[in-house]
């Protein structure tokens, strides 16, 4: 398959040239040059075929002749060693759990699927690749644990400094190896826009072979299209055929876009809800047609705290620059940290359930546009990350004690380490000349 830059001024790319570059020359993101569709009868077939095998079937359509298939088969087995659990709330009303990876995180689906294809294609060239990395907590994480023990890779994290959660900055700042965070005195807006001026900065392009693995890497968004597939084809079968409704925590609009994807590849969606938390420049323009960017406000939902998603310029590729198009499939939904805490409480009061903060913006969402649209249609909440990594919000919420999963307690145990660099990309290539 072809993959060509959203703004349209770079040479069409492999693959492989996509995922290593990450960013487009031209500063675009890599998209399909088509989506690939999935027939009746592919649909039929994997119906009731495990994870992997759904995985595989979506994944060797973007990859084509690129990677043999029993290699790509091995990789996709290698990298969904655990489970991704559709917990029912109601009769239509489902949390499916995307925190059971190594990290707790949904991060960890895209994270160890790109790691294992940037590795794949370093051995062939024999290059050292250097990820770069902006994060606003979960992604950074699943970043370093994915890359751990992949040759010819070194990874260099940006994160805003005190907008993480403890357990979060623990996690991406004792990973060592060949792993380095950057502790950045600024925003996570600051981390992206300073990532993306490196991918720009053609002296350093010459110098170091970058790519990135934020959900602007092409390879990292493909294998999120995985678990929407899985699900809608078995809530579907299960509900007499109907498609299913996902309702998506939403920060830089990656996992979303994956939904879409998998929708556009023929797999039984009917609809998503883009649920997002005071960072509301995506609801806006779903409501009112203009894309009008806002300075990053923090909230409880640290993740998505996100002022200008960059995977937004993906959205409007795919519905061709058309509010009112993108407005037919996805609907857009804001809400405060005070009815965050609260859908905490009530989704535990009602069915004794454990939201982290992320998921309960989901909830509410998905809650709030039932409100107005009536259907029997199975709705799914993704559940982006174990409640333990926002610990304090619980303790918040619902006044109790959780647990701590021992692979987390381990990393609380760690020293953390990090070198301080301003919001400034000179800081940044200054590091960067020191690599």
């Amino acid at each position: 398959m072809i993959f060509y830059s959203t703004n349209k001024s770079s040479v069409p790319a492999s693959l492989k040239k996509a995922t290593l570059e990450g960013l487009a020359p031209d500063g675009g993101l890599y998209v399909p040059s088509e989506i690939p569709a999935f027939s009746p009868g592919e649909l039929e077939l994997l119906q009731n075929a495990p994870f992997t095998d759904v995985a595989f079937a979506i994944a060797k359509k973007f990859t084509g002749d690129e990677i043999p298939h029993d290699r790509l088969y091995a990789i996709i087995e290698e990298c969904y060693t655990f489970d991704t659990p559709l917990h029912k709330l109601d009769g239509k009303t489902f949390v499916e759990e995307l925190f059971h990876g190594p990290t707790l995180a949904f991060k960890d689906y895209g994270a160890r699927f790109l790691a294992r294809m940037t590795g794949y294609f370093a051995e062939e060239d024999q290059k050292l690749i250097t990820i770069l990395v902006a994060t606003s907590g979960d992604t950074g994480s699943a970043v370093a644990y994915g890359f751990q023990g992949i040759a010819n890779t070194r990874v260099v994290l940006l994160y805003p400094s005190g907008k993480v959660s403890r357990l979060q900055e623990q996690q991406l700042t004792t990973a060592g190896g060949n792993v380095t965070a950057l502790e950045v005195n600024g925003d996570f807006d600051d981390c992206q826009r300073m990532v993306k001026q490196a991918f720009m900065d053609q002296d350093t392009r010459r110098r170091l072979t970058l790519t990135s693995a934020n959900s602007i890497n092409i390879s990292r968004l493909i294998p999120q299209t995985f678990y929407y597939a899985w699900a809608a084809l078995k809530l579907s079968k299960e509900h007499s055929g109907r498609k299913v409704v996902f309702s998506v925590p939403s920060g830089n609009y990656g996992n979303l876009t994956a939904g879409v994807l998998a929708m556009k590849m023929g797999f039984p969606i009917s609809h998503f809800i883009a649920a997002a938390n005071a960072n509301d420049s995506v609801t806006r323009y779903l409501d009112e047609g203009r894309y009008e960017p806002r300075p990053t406000i923090r909230t409880l939902s640290t993740a998505m705290d996100v002022g200008n998603p960059s995977n937004f310029a993906r959205l409007q590729h795919i519905y061709h620059y058309n509010a009112l198009e993108m407005a037919h499939d996805i609907s857009g939904y804001s809400t405060p940290d005070s009815e965050t805490l609260e859908t905490i409480r009530e989704v535990y009061d009602h069915y004794d359930y454990i939201m982290d903060p992320h998921t309960a913006v989901g909830y509410h969402s998905l809650e709030a546009w039932r409100r107005t649209h009536r259907t029997d249609d199975p709705s799914v909440v993704l559940s982006t990350a174990h409640p333990a990594k926002f610990i304090e919000s619980i303790q918040d919420a619902l006044g109790i004690e959780i647990p701590i999963p021992g692979r987390l307690q381990s990393v609380l145990d760690k020293q953390k380490s990090t070198t301080p660099i301003d919001a400034s990309y000179r800081d940044l290539a200054t590091f960067l000349e020191t690599l």
